[in-house]
Order: structure tokens, then C-alpha cells, then sequence
């Protein structure tokens, strides 16, 4: 019974150990097929992204050769375009040169023509002087027996007949030239009077009424002339500067007879220069900006001023015309240093007179305020000047003392002729100012005018600064000979007529000049 038992059990453990091997195969096998399956899928898919980049590539070289060919074709065109139009030119110059080979040719049938009428002319114009010439002599002869006088005191009688005449009409001229000198001397004195009060005018000295600026490159003009022109008419609006850009390298000019507007428009300028954006509404901007900072500059030099000078509670607004004095100048004097000096001059002279020192300063300081406003208010620049220290509060012996240093109002007061002194001091230290331009510029036109005056002359120019005048004379007019004296009689007159130092030397040039015109 027990064996049996076991051989059952036995049969029993075969059994289940072929089930188990069997079960154990199947799934082996389902996990097979499913990673074959799984790497048929990869692949699959694989090759379809790798057929669909082969696609892709494909497409951009076709759209590359497509472009290339495109620009070959385009680059034919234009080479084959260029090639028609040089040779049009080339077939136009030629047809030009052979119009012009066959005009020469026929002005060269003319020429010769004119040339055997001109030699046939030739030979009678000599015929006819050899007959004048034979016919002048026996004239000559008869007028010699007539007259009684020969040849040589014939000339000489009439030589001197020119010369009596002559010498009455320099005469006549002389005394001319005397009497309209008295009748202008009064005129000339009063513009002379006007011109040294160193006011802005039209025609004043360029030095004071233009401003430079540098510029980085050439290329910075067009930005700041902006698309047609938008960028300088904004600069001039917002500034009221005229800007000035010509052939001088790498500069702009601003010219205005306001120094103020000048010193903003370059402050503005130069630092629309420095940051690149130049367009209308950044000028604006900048010159906006620009102006609150001159403002404030102004009234810091102001009052730097009134320190240095010792003075103290003047009101805020003449401070900024005293920060604005900064930019004006009086005979290339700087009106604000020449106030300092006149404060400082006043300040000496009060206390070796035992007068108030500190109001003698003051007057001093003030006394040239009317010149930071004299260019856009009408009037003498001391009643200017006495009108604003009236208005903010200054005391009747400055107001006054500002109103009569120079006379537009009889001086009354000791501190006011003080003012007066020291001005002129200020004024008359070596090297402290220059000659105006203006005169020089005057004193040329005068000797350029002699010179004009006389007749036969068709122009007269100073050059030189004024140490020689060249004279052009009409050649119609003024023979050789004449040349000569010409030139004396203008370096008399000058000698006569004007103040210069050193020599003048003249120049009488006369030439004759032949015109024509090739057709």
C-alpha cells in the first residue's frame, strides 16, 4: 500500500513538473512575439521619420538650387542689361565723333577760306597806311609852315595847357573833397559815439554774434540737417539760432546776436551730438532740459559774483542778470569781470574818501546790469540797467549812480561820479580792450573809396590789412603813361585824407583783355 502510495505520489511530481516546463514555454513564447512585434513597430516608425526627413532635406536643397538659379539668372540679366547700355554709349559716341570729325572738317574748308580774304585785306590795309603816312607828313610840313612852330614846341605848348588845366581841376576837387569833410565830420563823430556803446546790431563782429561747435565726423551733418531739413528747422525753432553748416570741416556755426541763445543751442547741440537721437521731438526735449540747466548755471554765477564781490541781499533776478553778463562782452571785455573790477575799483576809492564801502561795491557790481537786456530793450544800457534796480528794490543812490555813469543822466551824487571813475578805469587798463573790427573795417571802405573816386577807375581793393591797395583801371580810359600818375594823385589823397600807421602802398594795374567765344 505504501508503494503504491508513492509511486502515485511519484506520477503525480512528473505530471505537475510537465505542466509547469509547458505553462513556462507559452508565456516564454508570448513574451517573444510581443518584443518582436515591439521592435517591427520601432522600425517601422523609424523608417518613416527617416523617409520623412529624406522628404524635408530634399525640399530645402531643391528651394536652395531654386534661389541660386534665380540669382544667376538675375545677376545674367544685369550683366547682359549693363552690356546693351555700354553698348549704346560706346555706338552714341561714336556717332558723336564722327559729327564732330565732319564739322571740323568743314571749319576747316572755312578757316582757309577766311584765311585768303584776310591776307588779301591785308595787303590793302598796308597800301592805305603807306598812303596816310605819306599824306600825315606833307599835312605836317604845311602845319609847320603855317603855325611857325615845330613839332617839339608844339608839345610842349600843349603840355603845358594840360597841365594848368589839370591842376585847376585837382584844385577844384581838393576844396570839393573839404567841404563835404566838414559837412559829414559832425555825422561821423555821432556814429562814432553810437558804435562805443557795444550794442548788438545787424552788421555787428562775427566773433560776437557766432559760436562753433566740433563735430565727431562728417557724416554728423546730414543727421543734424535731419530728412529734409526737419532737424535744423526744429534746432532754430526751439533755440532761435540760425544754424550755419558749409564746406568747413567737421563745424557748425550758430549765429544770433543773443549769447544766451547761443551758449543754449550748443549746450543742446553738443549733447544731441554725444547721444546719437536727433529727431524733432528729442531737440525739443534736450533744449528744454537745456534751458533749466542755464537757468540754474546762471544764477550759480550770479552768485558767485556777489560773493566774490562782497555783496549780499540783492534780489534773486538781478543774480541771473548778473549770471547772464557772463555771456556779453563790452570791446572784447568781459562784462562780468569788468563789473567785478568796478565793484573793486569803487570799494578802493570809497574807502581812501571815507565814503560807504559796501555801497560803493554794490553800485559797482550793478552798474553794467542793463547790458545782460540791452539787445531786446530799446535804449541807452545804463537807463536799462537803472530801471531793473529800480524795479527789484535797490535804493535811489544806486538806481541813480547805474542811470549816470556814463551822463544819459547828470551825476548829482558822489557815488555816482565814484561809479563813473572807475568804470572808465576798468575800461582804459592796458590790454583790458581792443579796436572794434567795425572801425578797421570802415578805415578799409574809406581808402578803397579814394582810390574809386577818381575817374577811370573801375575797382580798388584794401588787401594786406590795410598796408596796400591794388587800383584796376578802365584800359579805354587810362593809357600806360597815365598809370603813373594816377598813382601818385591817389597816394597824395590818402596821405592827405587819412590817419594810418606806417605806409600804404599802391598798386595801379592796367590790362587790356581779349574775349571771344568758340561756337
Amino acid at each position: 500500500m505504501s508503494l503504491i502510495s508513492f509511486g502515485l505520489v511519484l506520477v503525480g511530481a512528473v505530471i505537475g513538473a510537465g505542466s509547469g516546463y509547458a505553462l513556462h514555454k507559452v508565456v516564454s513564447s508570448k513574451r517573444l512575439g510581443d518584443a518582436k512585434e515591439l521592435s517591427t513597430r520601432i522600425i517601422e516608425e523609424a523608417r518613416k521619420e527617416a523617409q520623412a526627413q529624406k522628404k524635408e532635406i530634399i525640399l530645402q536643397g531643391q528651394d536652395e538650387i531654386y534661389k541660386q538659379k534665380r540669382e544667376i539668372d538675375r545677376d545674367f540679366k544685369d550683366r547682359e542689361n549693363e552690356t546693351k547700355a555700354r553698348d549704346r554709349k560706346i555706338q552714341e559716341l561714336s556717332e558723336r565723333v564722327e559729327r564732330k570729325r565732319e564739322q571740323a572738317n568743314q571749319k576747316e574748308q572755312e578757316l582757309l577760306s577766311l584765311e585768303k580774304d584776310l591776307t588779301r585785306k591785308e595787303r590793302k590795309i598796308e597800301d592805305k597806311i603807306a598812303l596816310l603816312d605819306s599824306k600825315l607828313d606833307e599835312q605836317e610840313l604845311k602845319l609847320q609852315e603855317v603855325s611857325g612852330l615845330t613839332i617839339e614846341e608844339a608839345k610842349e605848348r600843349l603840355f603845358n595847357e594840360v597841365e594848368a588845366r589839370t591842376k585847376h581841376e585837382a584844385a577844384k576837387m581838393v576844396r570839393q573833397i573839404e567841404m563835404e569833410a566838414k559837412e559829414t565830420a559832425n555825422r561821423k563823430s555821432q556814429h562814432i559815439i553810437a558804435t562805443a556803446i557795444q550794442r548788438y546790431a545787424g552788421d555787428y563782429v562775427g566773433e560776437q554774434t557766432v559760436t562753433a561747435v566740433t563735430l565727431p565726423s562728417e557724416d554728423m551733418k546730414g543727421r543734424i540737417i535731419g530728412r529734409e531739413g526737419r532737424n535744423i528747422r526744429a534746432i532754430e525753432a526751439a533755440t532761435g539760432v540760425d544754424l550755419i553748416i558749409d564746406d568747413t570741416p567737421e563745424t557748425v556755426i550758430l549765429s544770433a546776436y543773443s549769447p544766451l541763445r547761443r551758449q543754449i543751442a550748443k549746450m543742446a547741440l553738443e549733447r544731441l551730438i554725444s547721444d546719437g537721437r536727433i529727431h524733432p521731438a528729442r531737440i525739443e526735449d534736450v533744449v528744454r532740459k537745456v534751458q533749466e540747466e542755464l537757468e540754474v548755471q546762471l544764477r550759480e554765477v550770479g552768485e558767485q559774483a556777489t560773493f566774490d564781490a562782497g555783496v549780499h541781499g540783492i534780489h534773486p533776478e538781478l543774480i541771473k542778470f548778473l549770471g547772464q553778463l557772463k555771456y556779453r562782452t563790452s570791446f572784447s571785455q568781459n562784462v562780468l569781470q569788468h563789473s567785478l573790477e568796478v565793484s573793486s575799483l569803487c570799494g578802493m576809492m570809497a574807502a581812501e574818501l571815507g565814503l560807504d564801502i559796501k555801497k560803493a561795491k554794490r553800485a559797482g557790481l550793478l552798474h553794467d546790469l542793463g547790458k545782460a537786456v540791452d539787445h531786446e530793450v530799446e535804449g541807452p544800457h545804463a537807463l536799462i540797467g537803472a530801471d531793473l534796480a529800480k524795479k527789484y528794490g535797490e535804493a535811489k543812490d544806486i538806481v541813480h549812480a547805474i542811470a549816470a555813469h556814463h551822463e544819459d543822466t547828470p551825476p548829482t551824487t558822489a557815488l555816482a561820479v565814484l561809479v563813473q571813475a572807475a568804470d572808465s578805469l576798468s575800461g582804459a587798463r592796458p590790454g583790458a580792450r581792443k579796436e572794434l573790427l567795425e572801425n578797421y573795417v570802415k578805415r578799409l571802405e574809406e581808402l578803397e573809396g579814394i582810390a574809386t573816386a577818381f575817374d577811370g577807375v573801375a575797382k580798388a581793393y584794401a588787401i594786406q590789412a590795410g598796408r596796400e591797395i591794388r587800383v584796376m583801371v578802365n584800359s579805354d580810359n587810362v593809357d600806360d603813361d597815365s598809370t603813373y600818375l594816377l598813382c601818385k594823385e591817389i597816394a597824395d589823397k590818402i596821405e592827405n585824407n587819412l590817419t594810418y600807421p606806417g605806409q600804404i602802398r599802391v598798386t595801379v594795374i592796367r590790362e587790356r583783355r581779349a574775349v571771344g567765344f568758340a561756337k
